[in-house]
């Protein structure tokens, strides 16, 4: 599906039969100064974004292609000689053009962020406050329904829903209605961005990298296989231990910014710990102890826990006292 804004239409239901398409994108060029023309068939798709100095970028797509960038003018009025497209015009602001030009380039981010562990409303609050210039995917009833939430610097500029045929709308309610259909039927969420970032996001790095002190990490992987082994022997418990701690995370995150889920600085799976962030061994011990032993309480087996770490927590008795850790 290509997704453009459609709020302001110049021109519409043109026939590329009629058209020279290469005279319509210079004439609406310096018309308009930016915006997006729409090539659309039964079996093929395109689009061209301009501003009033060059073409783009765009997106052309049938059943044998899938081209993007400023070549796919070229590639769009070749194929309107076997396709009959209809043409439509769409002024696009200025300091918005730039967005959707580079959609076909955004990266993931963020990759099947469930209901189980995050809402979608409060995963919208977090990307505008992260300035977020991309989109939030979300996936409803394996695909069924869903839509798009589009963002430039941290402020919604438009979603695409699947009840809208997925043109673009800026009404709250349609994001109203896809936060809701969330709630009631869960939704995967994924998280692109269009403009790179200069922060490392997800990835496993080289343990001499990191700020925090290899032994850190060790002593942090020593106790979550202890605890994840305690946990392993609770029949009551809902989800394994790395989902228990992901949804432990996300209710620390506030305090240690590092655990947070959406960042991917700290993951704990099959015993062993990625870390590509800054916090520091203090940092580290506390944020990940404090959370374990909030979750073992929670799930009763904090006495148990206790009595499993005690060789641990005498072997560290020194790393741990200095920062007012015991058990």
């Amino acid at each position: 599906m290509i997704v453009i804004p459609k709020e302001k239409p110049v021109m519409e239901n043109l026939n590329s039969y009629y058209l020279d398409i290469k005279k319509i994108f210079e004439h609406y060029q310096g018309q308009l100064g930016a915006g997006g023309i729409h090539f659309k068939s039964p079996a093929a798709e395109g689009v061209i974004f301009f501003d009033k100095d060059e073409l783009l970028g765009g997106i052309f797509k049938d059943r044998e292609r899938n081209i993007q960038g400023k070549d796919v003018l070229d590639s769009i009025v070749e194929a309107s000689s076997q396709y009959n497209f209809v043409v439509s015009i769409y002024e696009i602001a200025q300091n918005k053009v730039y967005f959707w030009a580079n959609m076909p380039n955004a990266k993931k981010i963020y990759k099947n962020l469930s209901t189980e562990f995050t809402d979608l409303e409060g995963l919208i609050k977090k990307m505008a406050s992260e300035k977020l210039t991309g989109y939030i995917e979300v996936i409803i009833n394996n695909g069924s329904e869903g839509g798009l939430v589009f963002f430039s610097d941290g402020e919604i500029i438009g979603g695409s829903y699947s009840w809208g045929k997925g043109e673009v709308s800026s009404l709250k309610e349609n994001r109203e209605r896809l936060i809701a259909k969330t709630k009631d039927s869960g939704g995967i969420f994924h998280v692109s961005r269009i403009e790179a970032s200069k922060r490392p996001v997800g990835g496993e790095i080289k343990r001499d990298e990191q700020k925090a002190p290899v032994e850190t990490l060790t002593v942090l992987e020593e106790f979550l296989q202890i605890a994840d082994a305690e946990a392993s022997k609770k029949k009551n418990i809902e989800r394994d231990f790395d989902g228990l701690l992901k949804k432990k995370f996300i209710e620390k995150a506030d305090k240690y910014l590092f655990l947070d889920p959406f960042a991917d600085e700290f993951k704990y799976s099959a015993g062993k710990i990625t870390f590509t962030g800054e916090a520091t061994h203090e940092e580290l011990l506390l944020g990940v102890i404090e959370s374990v032993k909030e979750i073992a309480e929670e799930a009763g087996f904090l006495s148990n826990l206790k009595d499993s770490v005690s060789s641990w927590s005498q072997k560290y008795a020194a790393e741990l006292s200095n920062i007012g850790i015991t058990f």
